[in-house]
């Protein structure tokens, strides 16, 4: 019996990379608290959220042979987490800071079963190049860095600003896959056995 798949995130981008490894899944998105404690780092603030995020998806699921997905991604300037911009304001001065900088990108997978939870956390480097001022200000009119940790987007407009990256794409996007397949492989539900001719995710 295939044990059923939850995505614990109102992302549309987890869910797009989510289908990417051929699964059929359902999304439940779940409300938690995302302010980091106090003294809490960047890896342990992602690997909290995305247990939290996991946990409580298991829970509300009700089904005991579920397996539920939980994420949470962030951007990290010398050691400093920058959450999602509060307004177009606040995304021209993260903009502005990473401008010519390397940071990096830190996102937390969990997946809760019945048999416990596994978390994982993929460390990403991604390099910008400088930013034009007008630039920085163009890009916040759109309204695309308001829902993004660090006010930007790599699958998007965000991505003409990134020099180079060295990790995981996925990763940066929402949802290392990497991790993902090896968390389900290891819970009994290895993604190649989906990988056939008649089913490409969608």
């Amino acid at each position: 019996m295939t044990k059923p798949v939850i995505l614990a995130s109102a992302s549309p981008r987890r869910a797009d990379l989510l289908r990417q490894l051929g699964l059929c899944f359902e999304t439940r998105p779940v409300d938690i608290d995302e302010t980091p404690q106090p003294g809490e780092t960047p890896s342990v603030y992602v690997y909290r959220l995305a247990r939290e995020k996991a946990v409580a998806g298991f829970e509300l699921a009700g089904e005991p042979e579920a397996l539920v997905l939980g994420s949470d991604t962030t951007v990290v300037l010398d050691g400093r987490i920058l959450g999602k911009p509060a307004d177009r304001d606040d995304a021209r001065v993260m903009l502005r800071a990473l401008s010519g900088r390397t940071h990096q990108v830190m996102t937390g997978v969990a997946l809760a079963s019945q048999g416990g939870t596994e978390v994982t956390v993929s460390t990403t480097d991604v390099a910008f190049r400088p930013l034009d001022e007008r630039e920085i200000a163009a890009y916040c009119e759109t309204g695309e860095p308001l829902d993004k940790a660090g006010g930007y987007g790599i699958q998007g407009r965000g991505g003409a600003f990134v020099s180079s990256i060295t990790g995981s794409y996925s990763a940066v996007v929402g949802l290392p896959l990497d991790v993902t397949a090896d968390l389900l492989a290891r819970a009994g539900l290895p993604v190649w056995d989906y990988w056939t001719p008649d089913n490409n995710g969608d």
